[in-house]
């Protein structure tokens, strides 16, 4: 027995050792993320980094300590501001406790999020099955050519909900048109230049 007995004391106070330095790692890394960059300002980021940090930061601090942020930081942030600046992943990423990598993914996973400017509007054209089935890839390709170089912004999207309406068109994820023709879709995107 007291040949077993010693074995698991030594292995008993390795386990603690070990504990105690991982403990102590995690903490200095949290400290390293949370306080090192506080302390130093934010003189090191680039100019428009600083320009959209008073945005961010307020969303953030409204966001602080909230299980499950991210999703509803990044949504707040692009309505704020368009799109989600590369700029603004470091700041996402240490305010919500984050590798930058996770706040990438995220945000490069799903198609709704934005990470560059868009026109002064944005029009989604369904290219959905239905759609498809009714003119919708001719009426994209139209589109597509219709805006090339203006100041529109163009994205295609799956399934607008106006499947028996087909082809349908949405503008600033507000306004939907349905049975949308060539011919409409010029005057549509005529009135959004004019207006």
């Amino acid at each position: 027995m007291p040949v077993v007995a010693a074995p698991i004391v030594k292995v008993a106070a390795l386990a603690d050792s070990i504990e105690k330095s991982a403990r102590a790692s995690a903490y200095s890394r949290f400290r390293f993320r949370r306080n090192g960059v506080k302390k130093a300002g934010m003189e090191h980021l680039p100019a428009i980094e600083r320009s959209i940090e008073p945005t961010v930061e307020a969303i953030l601090a409204a966001r602080q300590g909230v299980p499950g942020a991210l999703l509803p930081v990044l949504h707040e942030i692009q309505h704020a501001i368009g799109h989600i600046p590369p700029e603004s992943v470091p700041l996402i990423a240490r305010a919500l406790n984050l590798s930058r990598a996770e706040v990438h993914g995220v945000i490069s996973y799903y198609r709704h999020f934005r990470q560059a400017p868009t026109g002064r509007h944005v029009i989604r054209v369904c290219c959905a099955e239905a759609c498809q089935a009714v003119g919708g890839e001719a009426l994209a390709e139209h589109a597509r050519t219709r805006l090339e170089g203006g100041g529109l912004s163009l994205e295609p999207v799956y399934c607008l909900g106006l499947c028996a309406c087909g082809p349908a068109v949405q503008v600033d994820e507000s306004t939907l048109h349905g049975r949308v023709t060539p011919q409409s879709f010029d005057a549509l995107v005529a009135g959004l230049e004019a207006g």
